[in-house]
């Protein structure tokens, strides 16, 4: 037997633990999407799409199209932020180490616990850090959390807070490997810093800006602890996600296959967008 194929046997064990642990349930879970399965039923009976209609007849719409704007305003925001940092820290500043640290430090903290951070920050009058710092000084206070605008914007602070760091880390990785000389050829001909930016550092940023939308666009779409933490999905359901909603039909009111249903459209949905995002990005990379 040759080394090559004695070495699959060392593959099995863990082959074994992933299909049992991953491709089982999920393989599971897509099948009991199309039953009636819930809390009450023992044998669930194959209902069909009636799940996924469902769910697009209540609320599934609207959080859907909030999960895709949260989504989409913090890869934007984060690598906009992330790349500016990563820009900053990369040249001659004092104390620049210590700055790295401090940046990153949010993404060591639990997601959780990040967001009951910013629920104390924010929270009713009275209670919340902001509203007594304005008391203090006589202003008038307000109730962030039950206003649907305001918490929204919360917790997408909260997210871009916390994960601007390692979008940061990563661009800094990135710019590592921009030779110095390039960009002192470039300054020697008279290029600006924005020319020498756009010419030189971007094209071969490329790649870590692939990985850092990625990463932040999966992220986005199946964001939740900070929900669950800062609203719970309130006032009035206004900032549920696809997630949120997921975690009520499930927990709350057992209505398993349906939950199945809106979990099995969420991953199909970030497979998608993940795939035509990176062949996008990778053309662009291919291009410069």
């Amino acid at each position: 037997m040759s080394v090559g194929r004695s070495l699959w046997w060392l593959v099995l064990p863990g082959g074994f633990v992933f299909a049992y642990v991953v491709l089982l349930p999920t393989v599971q879970g897509a099948y009991y999407a199309f039953t009636d399965w819930n809390l009450l039923t023992r044998n669930p009976e194959f209902i069909g799409w009636d799940n996924f209609v469902d769910n697009f007849r209540g609320d599934a719409g609207p959080a859907a199209l909030r999960t895709l704007f949260i989504a989409l305003v913090v890869v934007v925001a984060q690598n906009a932020l992330g790349l500016a940092l990563a820009l900053l820290l990369n040249g001659r500043i004092l104390g620049r180490g210590v700055l790295r640290t401090i940046i990153f430090a949010p993404m060591v903290i639990s997601a959780l616990v990040v967001g009951y951070l910013f629920k104390y920050i924010f929270g009713a009058p009275d209670q919340g850090a902001v509203n007594t710092a304005l008391k203090a000084f006589g202003l008038p206070q307000v109730d962030f959390l039950g206003n649907p605008t305001w918490a929204l914007w919360i917790i997408v602070g909260a997210i871009i807070w916390q994960f601007t760091g390692s979008s940061m880390v990563i661009y800094l990785a990135g710019l590592q490997g921009v030779p110095a000389e390039l960009e002192e050829a470039a300054s020697l001909d008279g290029a600006g810093y924005w020319q020498r930016f756009w010419f030189i550092v971007r094209p071969l940023l490329a790649p870590a800006i692939t990985i850092n939308l990625m990463l932040g666009l999966i992220g986005g779409l199946k964001i939740f602890d900070q929900i669950f933490a800062i609203t719970g999905g309130g006032p009035g359901g206004q900032t549920e996600t696809i997630t949120t909603q997921l975690y009520l039909l499930f927990s709350k009111f057992g209505y398993y296959g349906r939950a199945a249903a809106l979990a099995l459209v969420l991953a199909v949905a970030i497979g998608i967008l993940s795939y035509i995002q990176f062949r996008v990005l990778r053309r662009q990379e291919l291009k410069s």
